[in-house]
């Protein structure tokens, strides 16, 4: 699905009337008012008009929707034969995703065929403009590529991807021209509510974090290292004033852990306080717990998703699909998976038992207060 981007705003008639000048004749037997063809030279009634009252019916409160959320997506190794179909390229797992009225994944590549690899970085990533269709096949509507990937062939990449992007009905987020760019969301409209979904980098390689951030008429990503932090905690709050719901997907985590950062739950209840409704991330490679937090839902790492590495706890992923409405996530869907020939396959039966209290389980092992509920 991909709805309309802009927000309806609420529209208010206002209806003025004027004094009548309409003359009612006398001597007329019937005591009928006369045809408005009948016209008279007499001045209007001294009695004043009341104009009309503006409408005050309120907006319409729009009905739940749910957005489906995966992990980290890219396509080099087992991965990159795959895009020879880009309709087939992330398999059985697009059923999931298209079940969803929006689907939202992490793009840790840089989408183009040129560039410069970035210096310093053992791992590069990069694919073609037809990795953006195969996550269109799949029901893919949003995604993020503020992550320690986004810009592995520098500027010339990040613009690159960024144009393929705008060709693309896959709307991408976390990273801009500029920094007005790289801090807005994008918007989308669901049933009759809107929401604005954010991407942001809570990783970057040190020696690059400079290089990436995008600053004043400077390319790069969001990002909520350092001062920038206030940045997308204001961007958060300002969202939330103009739309009913917000979503921030960040990068954050320690490759292999399965528990967040330090400062992770802290960063959490800030987005939270600012006004994101749900804040889901990626980049461990390796899943992490989620749960509620209040009203709003928290998951720390959705692991691999589409990806060339995978074995053991690597391969271990899954979908997580939310119920946002007005502002609050009401309902959480957990459903596992295990990455095969590099891409998601569902778990069934008592197998997708096992591995969701497995999942479930973590939350007491990393000492997290989230519930399975809202409060």
């Amino acid at each position: 699905m991909h709805p309309v981007s802009t927000r309806p705003r609420t529209r208010t008639t206002l209806s003025v009337s004027v004094a009548a000048l309409i003359l009612l004749l006398a001597a007329c037997s019937s005591g009928e008012e006369a045809s408005d063809q009948n016209e008279g030279a007499a001045a209007p009634s001294d009695e004043a008009t009341t104009p009309a009252s503006p409408s005050t019916d309120p907006k319409p409160a729009g009905e739940p929707f749910t957005v489906a959320f995966g992990g980290d997506v890219m396509f080099e190794g087992v991965l990159e034969p795959r895009l020879a179909d880009p309709q087939t390229a992330l398999g059985p797992i697009s059923e999931q995703l298209s079940a969803a009225d929006l689907a939202m994944v992490n793009l840790e590549t840089a989408v183009t065929e040129g560039g410069t690899p970035a210096p310093g970085k053992q791992y590069v990533f990069r694919a073609p403009a037809s990795s953006l269709d195969a996550l269109e096949a799949a029901g893919v509507d949003v995604a993020t590529i503020a992550n320690n990937h986004g810009m592995d062939y520098g500027v010339e990449g990040l613009t690159d991807t960024l144009e393929n992007g705008d060709a693309s009905p896959v709307q991408l987020v976390g990273a801009g021209r500029d920094i007005e760019e790289a801090y807005r969301p994008h918007v989308s409209e669901v049933n009759g509510q809107s929401v604005a979904m954010f991407g942001a980098a809570d990783v970057l390689d040190d020696h690059l974090i400079d290089a990436w951030t995008a600053g004043e008429g400077k390319p790069g990503m969001a990002s909520t290292k350092g001062e920038m932090k206030q940045r997308m905690l204001t961007a958060v709050s300002e969202a939330a004033a103009e739309h009913d719901n917000v979503v921030v997907f960040l990068h954050w985590g320690l490759e292999g852990a399965h528990c967040p950062l330090p400062h992770a739950p802290t960063l959490a209840e800030e987005l939270i306080e600012a006004g994101a409704s749900a804040i889901v991330g990626g980049h461990a490679h390796v899943l992490s717990p989620g749960g509620f937090m209040g009203d709003s839902y928290v998951h720390y790492g959705l692991s691999n998703f589409a990806f060339y590495n995978f074995s053991g706890p690597t391969a271990e992923t899954g979908v997580l699909t939310l119920t946002f409405d007005q502002g609050s996530v009401t309902q959480a869907d957990w459903a596992p998976a295990q990455i095969q020939g590099g891409v998601p396959i569902p778990y069934e039966g008592a197998a997708a038992e096992q591995a969701e209290q497995t999942w479930l389980d973590m939350r007491t092992e990393c000492g997290l207060p989230l519930t399975d509920s809202p409060a």
